[in-house]
């Protein structure tokens, strides 16, 4: 472990460990970041440094710029700057000052979005200038908000004006904190339930980062890429070097593999943290290149388990030593378990076609996990005959230090995750899972998804593997329509890339006599086809099976399926463009003619054009599975015509 290791100074604050770091260490660089859009003549993408001496100053100065603008101990604050070097800065220098920073994942849409800085009440907004335009379009959100901190891009020179302001006035002496102080605040994605706002404590971040450091770094590890911003956080108060791809981190599916394989190679990374969405299409570029990644010992992952085939591809172009993980958290408790390759791609990989389940390995370092009975209601206080027996699946529940103990002023979630044990407090996960005579969780399926049928309860990833085996499935998503107790399972298919749609019949009569030789897939008779499912944004990974299951039940209810009005009223815009097409055969010289042109010249362009965010938000909804620029395409022509009676009939029926 190295000496500036979190475990080495639990009474410090994370700010602190930084200013420790930068006075024994000031030369050593802190973090490498794109230089803007500035590239090498090369053509590859130009990087710039900041070295610890460098970053702790920056994070000084910007404390007292902060605090020159009004930002304390305690603010909650927006804080909608893009990952990079600048927001690790603005993080750090935060902590110093003990202001509350309120993070919201942007995947999850503008309106959700802005309905969580809205409930978090931020007092304070710092952001690009984009960010800046978002709060005056939408002032509701922030509506408490009375301080206002404008930064530019992440090329470094972002933060100027701010450290020149703090420069004027002095460093401040950083904030005293207590284990259960608040950090930070950060909302769930949304992607398995409402989105809900996690305190993390000072006592929690130094939790996860003891428990990431025990249980994957050793001393050899000195350089990371970071993918996550919080990952960042944990590797610079380790003293590591922080190296930031050229990347959207909010949309890690779409990183450029051959750009991470340009900074992996380029400044020799040890260890790096990825979603598989992010893993998947790097492993696959550097088998087609032929390139192998000698410098890099660990590879970290999260958001969703990483599959044996993935893991297989990843050892395939690393070296023999190198360790690669897929570990198991959440926003409120990370992590909570870990599973190695070697581990992973032994009989353990067989759990899921076996009808065990995922197996996500063993209980990381200082979190203690255990199974409750399943109920949907409050549970309030630990009793003896909570857990259930050794081998019987059950709700997976965590305690430990890097397990968040509350949510902000949030008591219905406090009362539906939280449970009560002494002093201390279990959470309550939501997933559901069972642990074996050696002490591995294996997965099941989250409790919300499971299909609650007449005859008993199915869970998502018990059934799905027996369809997954089929070659030609890329995956399957199990959902249930209808009222719980009495639900109908239907499973979702998504083909496997190169799969003929036309030859879906063969293939769902083929899902059928797979389902039907497993007794617990018996009960499932309904299979529909789906070009792509809707997946959270963050990780690219997790199914948003509640959009799903709406979506099955439109196909199979037909209740969304255009009406005699819906076409009439489709008609109009239609209409409208035929008009603009005949401007040719128009006598310009006719003033009311002329100007009913260029009324509905701009409600067709300009109008229909304004709609397409509120169009892309509604087939999030729909689930459909259309693309952005079909979805775009759609509303220039029809404007909110085709999908907001869709919607509406969507949300009635949910009710």
């Amino acid at each position: 472990m190295p000496a500036g290791s979190p475990q080495a100074h639990r009474q410090t604050s994370l700010a602190g460990l930084l200013a420790r770091h930068a006075a024994r260490t000031p030369d050593a660089l802190a973090i490498i970041h794109p230089d803007g859009d500035r590239k090498e003549p090369s053509g590859r993408a130009a990087y710039a440094s900041v070295d610890y001496a460098e970053l702790a100053s920056r994070v000084a100065t910007c404390s007292a710029g902060l605090e020159a603008h009004g930002i304390r101990r305690g603010t909650r604050t927006a804080l909608l700057v893009p990952p990079g070097g600048d927001l690790l800065t603005l993080v750090f220098a935060m902590m110093h000052l003990g202001a509350v920073p309120v993070v919201v994942d942007p995947g999850m849409g503008l309106s959700r979005m802005l309905d969580c800085f809205q409930r978090a009440e931020v007092e304070a907004f710092i952001g690009v200038p984009a960010a800046h335009v978002l709060r005056r379009l939408r002032p509701r959100a922030f509506a408490g908000v009375q301080s206002r901190v404008t930064v530019g891009r992440t090329d470094g020179s972002g933060l100027t004006e701010l450290i020149a302001l703090g420069t004027d006035l002095g460093e401040l002496p950083a904030a005293e904190t207590e284990s259960d102080d608040l950090a930070l605040i950060a909302y769930t994605t949304g992607s398995t339930g409402p989105a809900k706002p996690v305190e993390l404590t000072v006592g929690m971040l130094r939790g996860m980062a003891d428990s990431a450091e025990e249980g994957h770094f050793t001393d050899e590890l000195t350089t990371t890429l970071v993918t996550m911003p919080l990952m960042g956080v944990f590797d610079l108060i380790a003293g590591r070097m922080v190296v930031v791809p050229k990347m959207d981190m909010a949309r890690v599916g779409a990183a450029d593999p051959a750009a991470l394989t340009d900074a992996i190679g380029r400044f020799s990374v040890t260890a790096m943290f990825a979603s598989p969405a992010l893993l998947a299409p790097l492993a696959a570029h550097l088998a087609m290149v032929g390139t192998l990644l000698p410098s890099l010992r660990l590879v970290i992952s999260g958001g969703a388990p990483v599959s044996p085939g993935l893991m297989r591809e990843l050892r395939a172009v690393l070296t023999d030593e190198a360790r690669v993980y897929s570990t198991y958290g959440a926003t409120e408790a990370l992590p909570m378990a870990q599973l190695e390759s070697r581990a992973a791609l032994t009989w353990l990989a067989e759990g899921p076609a076996a009808g065990l389940g995922v197996c996500l390995g063993r209980p990381a370092p200082g979190i203690t996990l255990r199974t409750i009975r399943i109920t949907d209601g409050p549970v309030p206080h630990w009793t003896p005959d909570l857990p259930t027996a050794p081998g019987e699946p059950g709700e997976i529940v965590a305690r430990g230090p890097a397990v968040s103990p509350r949510y902000f002023r949030s008591p219905q979630a406090d009362a539906e995750h939280k449970i009560q044990d002494g002093d201390d407090r279990w959470h309550r996960t939501g997933d559901v899972g069972w642990i074996d005579a050696e002490g591995r969780i294996w997965f099941c399926g989250r409790k919300s998804h499971r299909v609650r049928t007449a005859d008993g309860d199915l869970h998502t990833v018990l059934c799905e593997s027996a369809f997954n085996a089929h070659p030609a499935v890329q995956r399957t998503a199990l959902v249930g329509i209808g009222l719980h107790g009495r639900q109908q399972p239907v499973v979702c298919v998504e083909l496997a890339p190169g799969t003929d749609p036309a030859q879906w019949p063969r293939i769902e009569q083929e899902l059928r006599g797979l389902g039907t030789s497993n007794p617990m897939t018996k009960p499932i008779t309904h299979f529909l086809p789906h070009p792509g499912f809707p997946v959270d944004i963050r990780h690219n990974a997790k199914i948003r099976r509640e959009l799903l299951a709406g979506w099955a039940e439109d196909r199979l209810t037909g209740r969304l399926r255009p009406t005699a009005g819906d076409l009439a009223l489709r008609a109009l815009p239609l209409a409208g463009w035929a008009y603009i097409g005949a401007w040719p055969f128009l006598p310009w010289d006719h003033p009311a003619l002329t100007a009913l042109w260029w009324v509905d010249f701009f409600l067709s362009v300009v109008a229909h054009a304004a709609q397409i965010p509120a169009a892309l938000d509604a087939e999030q909804e729909l689930a459909t599975g259309r693309t952005p620029r079909a979805t775009a395409a759609l509303t220039m022509i029809f404007g909110a015509t085709w999908w907001r009676t869709a919607l509406r009939r969507r949300k009635a029926a949910s009710t």
